[in-house]
């Protein structure tokens, strides 16, 4: 059986590596100034970069904002595991 799956669109504007847009956000899963880990439209998405801050949080149209050192933007297979989630399962190994 072959199914179409229909993501809907996504926009990704980084302007000098200093300020980011993002459309078709779903979801900010956790953030600090470091990383920014969101659910998106196009699948789960990865920030890094350095005083990183929240500008604009659009939960309606699905718009983000962010300001910041921009370093790398990853889309990530599989689900996201926030840095919470990582220590804990640190501690319990």
């Amino acid at each position: 059986m072959n199914e179409n799956i229909i993501f809907g669109s996504q926009e990704i504007k980084i302007i000098d590596r200093s300020t980011i847009s993002l459309s078709g956000i779903n979801k900010i899963v956790s953030f600090d100034d470091e990383e920014f880990l969101m659910e998106s439209n196009m699948g789960n998405i990865r920030l890094l970069g350095e005083t990183l801050e929240l500008l604009k949080l659009d939960t309606n149209d699905g718009n983000v904002k962010i300001k910041g050192k921009i370093n790398s933007l990853t889309y990530l297979d599989g689900k996201i595991k926030s840095k919470e989630d990582s220590m804990l399962a640190k501690l319990f190994k």
